[in-house]
């Protein structure tokens, strides 16, 4: 089923109950099926996996879905609440923070172990790195200099 046909076809059912493993499209299609009058369970995945059947070719999208229908008829299964769009955009917000945070400490720690490599050894703090790595710019030789 082409991704572009499948809310067609979903609103053309009459209403059920739809399980999905909750992942990164999981909540937008299930504002889209909830809207077409169905009632949409979303699970993590890690309460999926226990009903997969288990061999060398299990993983593929027949066994996913047997998975997950045994999951969402679980009396006891926990299930993800669907996030609306203003929930979803405050995570992204959150996520592209700690992503840039990530980062920086990567391009820090960089910094620190190339400078490391001339004798130059910085600490941890951020602040520090930027303006003793500043300071000490004229002594680098050749490229060093640009690369920091």
């Amino acid at each position: 089923m082409p991704r572009e046909k499948l809310h067609e076809l979903i609103a053309s059912l009459p209403p059920c109950v739809i399980g999905m493993e909750a992942c990164s499209g999981a909540h937008h299609w299930a504002r889209l099926f909830q809207a077409s009058g169905h009632t949409v369970r979303l699970i993590a995945p890690k309460f999926v996996t226990p009903y997969r059947m288990s061999g060398r070719r299990s993983k593929n999208d027949a066994a996913d879905a047997a998975a997950i229908c045994q999951a969402v008829q679980r009396p006891h299964m926990r299930f993800v609440p669907i996030k609306t769009l203003d929930q979803q955009s405050h995570l992204m917000v959150h996520r592209a923070r700690q992503g840039f945070v990530e980062q920086r400490t990567a391009t820090l720690n960089r910094i620190r172990g190339l400078l490391a490599e001339f004798g130059i050894v910085l600490p941890l703090k951020a602040a520090t790195v930027r303006r003793r790595a500043g300071e000490c710019l004229e002594e680098l030789p050749g490229w060093a200099n640009t690369v920091i």
